[in-house]
């Protein structure tokens, strides 16, 4: 550089520091830079420290004691966009703990009414997903759960490999992960005595609620996990730590994840966490994995509303809304016209850490039987499976007149749609 431009870019720093948004501490900035960018001095012009970086996208993650307006000089030495790291966290939850005899096989829970009810078993006669990669990002699992042995593959831990100058800025709450149901242990399946009888019949005894704090978010990665391969046994699960046990991460992290799973031959995503930001960096790496011909599957969020969350509206996502067993909208889905399709999400039965097994509710838990779904599909045919999806999807919209034009296509059936593939 030379020195009249050297001379030129630190006047506009000075300028740049005075538009910024001062925090009392350093805060952590996502730049995206053009290719041949000098990082070092981008940096150091703007007294910052590079804490992380996805080399390839040419996107990095700074941490500067101000958010610098994109001015006129960032541009010249090659600022393509900025943008604050900002958190995502899985919500406080109740859990149900079950008591399961100890000759049931490892994977009754397979055979619960909600995954009955989207013909999960006799989708299984045509697919079962062999051969197909699916990742979860998500919390840590348990690797040792009995319902998860034989199914997982290699994956990576972002949360352990995280340096720990990142502290993302928290304001900004997701709505995904475990829903806090409130309800009494008395009334808790009241309305829902299809899974009450499956309980009963499998010598099963529903325990006390078991709050989350740090617990419950820990529970959410092998929860889904225990989904996954209920609906696609013969798939592989790539599991994906980009949530600590507190249930929180950051954007950045979630981005890497995303891009990590493409570049290690995901064919399939499940995402069952959301934010209220539609952010750079998470764009940029669902992008990335759409032009891999990745599935990208995500919960639609629990605040009863249609406004959206992402990653779950962002284009060529498919968001998972939720109902219960007569497929009526689950009180808590969100919903809206960036709904694709609909899944069971209440009273929903999986594993959980420890060896053992829960029941809980949430559209983070209906989006992993849409992932595996896709699994089953992609065993068979790797195009079109959003197509195949939305063709085999039951309308409900006669059953939910208020939110008509608002779940998608209808509420998923595996077996419709793998027999679609025969034309049958």
């Amino acid at each position: 550089m030379t020195r009249c431009r050297l001379i030129i870019a630190l006047l506009g720093v000075i300028w740049i520091s005075s538009l910024g948004v001062q925090a009392a501490s350093p805060i952590p900035v996502v730049v995206k830079v053009l290719p041949g960018a000098n990082l070092s001095l981008i940096s150091n012009l703007l007294g910052g420290t590079v804490i992380d970086a996805i080399p390839e996208a040419n996107t990095f993650l700074l941490r500067l004691p101000a958010l610098p307006a994109l001015s006129p000089i960032l541009k010249f030495l090659g600022v393509e966009w900025l943008e604050l790291d900002r958190s995502v966290s899985l919500p406080a939850a109740t859990r149900r703990s079950l008591e399961v005899p100890w000759r049931n096989k490892a994977d009754w829970y397979a055979e619960q009414p909600s995954l009955q009810l989207i013909r999960t078993r006799a989708a299984q006669e045509y697919s079962t997903g062999r051969g197909v990669l699916i990742a979860d990002i998500n919390t840590s699992i348990d690797f040792g759960h009995p319902a998860l042995a034989g199914h997982i593959g290699a994956g990576h831990d972002f949360v352990a490999n995280r340096s720990t100058s990142v502290t993302s800025l928290n304001d900004d709450q997701s709505t995904a992960g475990f829903l806090d149901d409130d309800q009494s242990t008395a009334g808790f399946l009241d309305d829902d005595q299809s899974t009450a009888g499956f309980l009963d019949g499998n010598g099963i005894r529903l325990l006390e609620p078991l709050f989350s704090g740090g617990s419950g978010a820990a529970a959410h990665g092998t929860f889904c996990a225990g989904l996954l391969v209920a609906v696609a046994p013969d798939a592989t699960l790539m599991p994906l730590r980009a949530f600590d046990d507190n249930g929180n991460t950051d954007l950045f992290t979630v981005a890497k994840a995303i891009r990590y799973a493409r570049k290690n031959g995901a064919q399939v995503i499940n995402m069952s966490f959301g934010t209220l930001t539609d952010s750079r960096v998470l764009r940029d790496a669902i992008e990335y994995a759409k032009s891999g011909n990745v599935m990208l599957i995500a919960s639609a969020g629990n605040n009863d509303t249609s406004s959206v969350q992402y990653p779950a509206a962002y284009p060529g996502v498919i968001a998972v809304a939720a109902t219960d067993l007569l497929d009526r909208k689950a009180s808590f889905s969100n919903y809206g016209k960036y709904v694709f399709v609909d899944a069971p999400g209440i009273h929903i039965i999986s594993a959980t850490p420890g060896g053992g097994y829960g029941m809980a509710s949430g559209t983070s838990f209906s989006a992993p039987m849409v992932a595996g779904m896709a699994a089953l599909i992609r065993s068979l045919r790797y195009n079109d499976t959003g197509v195949v999806i939305a063709q085999a999807a039951v309308p409900i919209d006669g059953i939910n007149p208020r939110f008509s034009g608002q779940l998608g296509y209808g509420r998923v059936d595996l077996r419709r749609a793998v027999r679609l593939l025969e034309g049958k």
